[in-house]
């Protein structure tokens, strides 16, 4: 069982939380981020499972990497920590919802919505 010591992990405000994620978003831009997410999505496709198995590890390190260079510790407990600091953030900060989404938007498959396949209740109606 892991023991997570909260007192090392730094307070976040507002501004700091939307410089942790736009550096994020900055190193996913990154040459060598860009070559690993496209080698991993020309091997996941579009299934969500497959993305969270390759494509969220990629991300996720970028991330611990950044979140290391504004005094968090290193590890899967300190990231877990940022990340429901950032939740709790964004439901007051549009701004950090707005960023926290794009990068989000790198490991979670779009979600398509097919209206065409259903029919309005007066279709329904009308064929009855």
């Amino acid at each position: 069982m892991f023991v997570i010591n909260y007192e090392f992990i730094p307070s976040l405000s507002s501004e700091t939380a939307t410089s942790i994620l736009s550096k994020v978003l900055e190193q996913l831009q990154e040459p060598i981020n860009v070559r690993k997410l496209e080698e991993a999505r020309d091997n996941v496709g579009n299934e969500m499972l497959k993305m969270m198995q390759h494509i969220f590890p990629i991300v996720m390190q970028v991330e611990m990497d950044v979140t290391k260079d504004f005094g968090f510790p290193d590890g899967r407990e300190s990231i877990v920590k940022f990340a429901q600091m950032i939740r709790s953030l964004e439901q007051e900060d549009t701004e950090i919802a707005r960023l926290h989404s794009l990068i989000k938007a790198y490991y979670l498959p779009p979600v398509s919505v097919n209206a065409t396949n259903e029919s309005s209740a007066e279709d329904r109606i009308s064929s009855s």
